[in-house]
């Protein structure tokens, strides 16, 4: 059988410039995250646009990488780009080139398979195809995977061969028989280390890291303090993974011998995971490790399927959160900085888990363009944020003065806990607000 792989694979192998012009105007493309992106074909749109041959296409991906070809200024008014996730493209989102779907990320393929979004063309970066005639997309399975295989107004699915995507286990495949074009093009992986950890974030990992027991199952977000939570957690045993993404970090608590899953009630020995982020030395060790199942968003973010894992423990940040406990995680005011992402699908599953928890975590304050020191905890959210996780889903909230618990809890004493763990600076102001505003007397 791989004789007839190999030839229908020869078959629909073209240059990214032909499978560029297989696309027609104003079509919506769809992708994944950064590494999962197909970067000659995204550059092949580009020069098409430019020279006038290509009008309006829409990309429907995320965090797109400022060296991404569809980054160029000069096509900024040419194409429409819509992302569901914000990072790199906060500048592009404020100044309003390109636009933001608010969603959790458990949603997306229910949202593509019900038709809300019509995609006409998915594009996926793949390991080169194996002697059974299949794919994998390895470290970045996501919503791209999801979109792909759900929309049913999909007219082309076409797939960039890269050497230095890892192949990984899971339901992530796709079979030559089912693509309609392959673009051969290799590239090295995006590779992203762990931001330098501060004092504040280690205080709270360790708070944290008295209330995971062993055998625990992880979540960790992305960013500094969910990665110097984990490194808090050296000292536990029988961790388990089941979560968005895959950290630096994970690989170091496996390799302490902290992570081995083998306590698990769902998957048991298993990691499950949507992506990885890190560096070549984490894309290696997942690289054809049986051990590891990369899933699609709507499987691994579904709050039930989370909530499987008994004491599941989910981390995640914020950037700023009420006295009654709303969490604006995405913007400060109307300015977009990231998304909803997982962090509500995985507040939800660890509390539905038997005996699961799970943390908002930030600094107590920030400094701002003028340099002055401002609480993250306030009376109320600036005016035009978007609440991210609602004051009802929230469990448990940590700043480096402390964990309290929010869930259950009255507005009085939600407001008692909350400024306890504010700086000290503003607990005061933060007494006076919360008194002028009825919630304590």
């Amino acid at each position: 059988m791989y004789k007839k792989w190999q030839e229908m694979y020869k078959s629909k192998l073209v240059t990214a410039e032909e499978a560029a012009a297989m696309i027609r105007d104003g079509e919506v493309i769809s992708s994944a995250f950064g590494n999962g992106q197909p970067v000659a074909l995204f550059d092949a749109i580009r020069k098409r646009v430019m020279e006038g041959k290509l009008h309006k296409p829409t990309i429907l991906a995320a965090s797109m990488t400022d060296s991404m070809p569809l980054m160029d200024p000069e096509i900024e008014d040419r194409i429409e780009f819509d992302s569901f996730f914000v990072k790199s493209e906060r500048a592009r989102i404020k100044e309003g080139y390109y636009t933001h779907t608010p969603n959790k990320f458990s949603d997306l393929e229910k949202i593509s398979s019900r038709g809300l979004r019509s995609v006409q063309v998915s594009v996926l970066r793949v390991s080169p195809m194996d002697n059974h005639g299949f794919f994998s997309t390895g470290i970045n399975v996501d919503f791209g995977w999801d979109i792909a295989r759900s929309n049913p107004n999909r007219r082309l699915l076409m797939v960039e061969v890269n050497k230095y995507m890892p192949r990984t286990y899971g339901s992530n495949h796709v079979h030559i028989s089912e693509v309609d074009a392959v673009i051969e093009y290799d590239l090295p992986l995006i590779e992203e280390s762990e931001p330098p950890t501060k004092k504040e974030w280690e205080t709270i990992g360790h708070y944290i890291a008295e209330m995971v027991p062993d055998g625990a199952t992880l979540q960790l977000g992305v960013g500094g303090i969910p990665a110097a939570v984990g490194r808090c957690l050296m000292d536990k045993r029988d961790l388990g993974v089941h979560t968005e993404v895959i950290p630096e970090v994970y690989l170091d608590l496996y390799e302490a011998g902290v992570i081995t899953s083998r306590k698990k009630t769902f998957m048991p020995y298993k990691w499950v995971a949507a992506f990885a982020n890190g560096t070549r030395r984490l894309y290696d060790f997942v690289n054809e490790n049986p051990m590891v199942e990369m899933h699609g968003c709507g499987f691994v973010n579904d709050p039930y399927i989370i909530a499987q894992n008994d004491n599941m423990i989910s981390v995640n940040a914020t950037l700023q959160i009420d006295l009654t406990g709303q969490c604006a995680s995405e913007a400060i005011g109307p300015v977009q900085f990231a998304s909803t992402g997982g962090q509500l699908d995985f507040v939800q599953g660890a509390w539905l888990s038997k005996g699961g928890k799970s943390f908002i975590c930030l600094e107590s304050t920030f400094v701002d363009k003028n340099g002055e020191r401002k609480s993250k905890i306030v009376p109320q959210l600036y005016p035009g944020s978007f609440v991210t996780t609602p004051r009802t889903e929230v469990h448990w909230v940590v700043t480096e003065y402390g964990a309290v618990l929010l869930k259950g809890q009255s507005i009085r004493t939600r407001v008692k806990n909350l400024i306890s763990i504010a700086h000290p600076d503003f607990r005061d102001e933060l007494m006076f607000e919360a008194k002028k505003m009825g919630y304590l007397r």
